[in-house]
């Protein structure tokens, strides 16, 4: 039964994310950022495959990232929302609420479940909305580019600067499963080259 849930976990994993070569740039920086998924586990008390078996019902997200080795390797603070909303049965109404409609909350939820929410350094609604609030916000000042204004400059890095505090440095795997840049090329660095703010 261990074997069938790591293999189901890892099965779903691939058809999410496509099958994409880790190099040892990838292993390393997986390896710095994330913690396996059977160390978590050990730390926390608990079965390794009842984690497994929590992602495999929709209650947990899938693994971040699988090593080259075959390591499912899981965000550090994977369980911090179950243990705030009171448990894996309360999770997805407890998640729901945090956001504005409805229709808002399912999109995010299966976006959170997918485990491709690797674009945060900690997976929370409120980073999840702030994120996407200054993603508008970087986006809606490109728009309107007005470099020799000092007070948008300041602005726009204002916004880059914020969201650089949330993203994480992301791996060159990330641009393979996501078939191009992420938001730290397009959005901070990019940004930053094209807009210097000296």
């Amino acid at each position: 039964m261990n074997g069938e849930l790591t293999a189901a976990v890892t099965a779903r994993f691939y058809a999410v994310n496509g099958r994409h070569e880790m190099t040892p740039e990838d292993d390393a920086y997986v390896s710095a950022w994330y913690v396996a998924l059977e160390e978590l586990a050990a730390t926390n008390g608990l079965d390794a495959n009842e984690i497994r078996r929590l992602m495999l019902s929709n209650r947990l997200p899938l693994p971040s990232y699988i090593r080259s080795d075959g390591t499912q390797m899981v965000a550090c603070d994977l369980l911090a929302l179950l243990h705030e909303a009171g448990g894996a049965h309360r999770l997805p109404a407890w998640f729901a609420s945090r956001w504005d409609s409805a229709e808002q909350a399912v999109i995010e939820w299966d976006d959170y479940l997918s485990g491709r929410y690797v674009c945060l350094r900690s997976v929370t609604p409120e980073n999840m909305k702030r994120k996407n609030e200054l993603v508008e916000g970087i986006s809606n000042a490109l728009a309107g580019p007005a470099p020799a204004s000092e007070e948008w400059l300041e602005r726009l890095h204002a916004l880059v600067d914020e969201l650089e505090e949330l993203e994480p440095p992301f791996a060159p795997y990330d641009r393979l499963r996501f078939g191009g840049p992420v938001s730290r090329d397009t959005l901070i660095d990019d940004v930053r080259r094209r807009y210097p703010n000296s």
